[in-house]
């Protein structure tokens, strides 16, 4: 199912029979125990690059990973920085497996067997016709094995640090609620702003943004285009334009855009660089300049500023009672489709998935062939046994690449293929109706995005705290494997 709740409670092992089933072979991560090892013999075991705390990163894993994204078609940038950025991974990497392997976690050969035994039955394949196109792929199985129990054991360590001790109160969601319908009844720039916090007094912050990522290692043009266009977004931000709206303008025409509201926080539970960039703006005002994080670009706006614990303006709650959307009746649009999904992994480039969907697309508009047929044969979904139908969907149910391209078909009518974090689609829309977004739906997206904004926050901090308490020294991250050390 695409179902976004769902893709995102999936285990480890259903991600790694998708897009990076077989990446993982590639990466080759020749780590052993270095201790008490001196610098000059370092250098000569396989090009370390680095040294992390007992363990070392080699130039070989540099290169190995590398040579992985380049078959995948991986546009990497050419501004040199590909090697630090990739080194930078690796060392993340390496220094999470070691706390992990100090604190415990552990995979059991009976449970990676069973693993390896799930993933081979998802693709269709008995256990020894997996091994033979892993040991295919040119890595021994054993290898492969090792690489998979790594990450299984990333993946659980990062779960019970992070993820695990994440809490979500009914207070926060009941207030997340609030401000969204705030949002859909139409406040925004005309709204009742709550009165200030005095000089001195503690005070909460209502911050919307909208996000234009761009990753840390992408070269110095696609820097400058998300640049640009977050400059263009905070110059029409300015305007007398709603900021939730442009937001949403702006992620229908780039889906990879996204925008949300914060909610009232103290400062202390805002992004450093964001109360920096907001520290002296008003409500309903614009942050003066784009923020750059690691990340990306943000365009930021006030929404609110108020004192402490304080509740909204009595002005804004009465326009709410008085006939605004409220969370127990917001009409929406569910919509009935049906798809036929192509993971991505090695062995089927873009090109092919989507030239075999055209051709099954074509077969359907021909009437040559049924959909619901074409899919139990070929969907490599859940759906599949059930010809791909995927149910009644809500809005923000699916991933938005999918979503967009399925509110644009009419009913009966077919899709060119689409392209989403999960592989290929091919959509059907069987039929559409009126509905309601229940309470029960509000409060688990609510649940689902306070998680979301809080794992990414505290993952952020988690990894910068495990990489700051670790012992790293860079050697060489310049050369190639091949290459002598200088």
């Amino acid at each position: 199912m695409l179902c976004m709740k769902r893709f995102k409670q999936m285990s480890v092992y259903a991600i790694l029979i998708g897009i990076g089933l077989f990446v993982n072979i590639a990466f080759a991560q020749d780590a052993t125990k270095a201790n008490a090892i001196s610098e000059s013999k370092i250098r000569n075991i396989d090009g370390v690059a680095a040294v992390v705390n007992t363990g070392y990163v080699t130039r070989k894993e540099i290169d190995d990973r590398i040579a992985a994204l380049k078959k995948q078609g991986v546009k990497l940038p050419e501004d040199g920085t590909v090697r630090k950025t990739i080194l930078d991974r690796l060392i993340l990497e390496k220094i999470q497996l070691q706390n992990a392997e100090q604190e415990g976690v552990a995979v059991s050969n009976k449970e990676l067997d069973k693993i390896i035994g799930d993933i081979a039955a998802k693709n269709k394949l008995s256990v020894a016709e997996f091994k033979a196109k892993v040991t295919a792929s040119g890595t021994t199985f054993e290898r492969y094995k090792q690489l998979l129990r790594d990450d299984v054991m990333i993946t659980r360590y990062r779960e019970r640090e992070v993820e695990g001790k994440l809490k979500i109160s009914d207070a926060e969601i009941d207030n997340f609620i609030a401000e969204r319908t705030r949002a859909i009844a139409g406040a925004g720039a005309g709204a009742p702003r709550s009165a200030p916090a005095a000089k001195g007094e503690p005070e909460e912050i209502d911050v919307a943004q909208i996000f234009i990522p761009v990753d840390a290692g992408a070269g110095a043009g696609a820097q400058a285009d998300a640049k640009k266009k977050a400059d263009t977004l905070l110059k029409d931000a300015r305007g007398d334009v709603d900021f939730l709206q442009l937001g949403a303008m702006a992620a229908k025409e780039n889906p990879k855009i996204k925008f949300q509201e914060l909610g009232y926080r103290t400062p202390d539970r805002l992004p450093q660089l964001f109360y920096e960039a907001i520290r002296n703006t008003g409500g309903g005002q614009v942050a003066n300049t784009v923020v750059k994080s690691p990340a990306g670009y943000h365009v930021l706006k006030v929404l609110d500023r108020r004192a402490a614990g304080a509740s909204a303006p009595p002005q804004q709650a009465a326009a709410t009672d008085a006939g605004s959307p409220t969370p127990q009746n917001i009409p929406i649009t569910q919509t009935l489709s049906r798809h036929i999904l192509l993971r991505s992994r090695a062995g089927l480039s873009d090109q092919d998935a989507e030239r075999r969907l055209q051709g099954y697309r074509d077969q359907v508009r021909a009437k040559t062939a049924d959909f619901a047929e074409l899919a139990k044969k070929y969907s490599e979904d859940g759906s599949a046994p059930n010809g791909g139908e995927l149910g009644w969907m809500s809005p923000g149910d699916l991933v938005p690449e999918f979503e967009q391209a399925m509110n644009r078909l009419q009913i009966g009518e077919v899709s060119n293929p689409v392209k989403s974090e999960f592989g290929w689609h091919l959509i059907q829309v069987l039929d559409r109706r009126e509905g309601q977004l229940t309470v029960e739906k509000q409060r688990q997206f609510a649940r689902a995005a306070i998680r979301e904004r809080k794992f990414d926050q505290a993952y952020q901090e988690w990894m910068r705290e495990l990489r700051d308490n670790a012992t790293v020294k860079i050697l060489n991250v310049e050369d190639e494997a091949s290459s002598a050390p200088r």
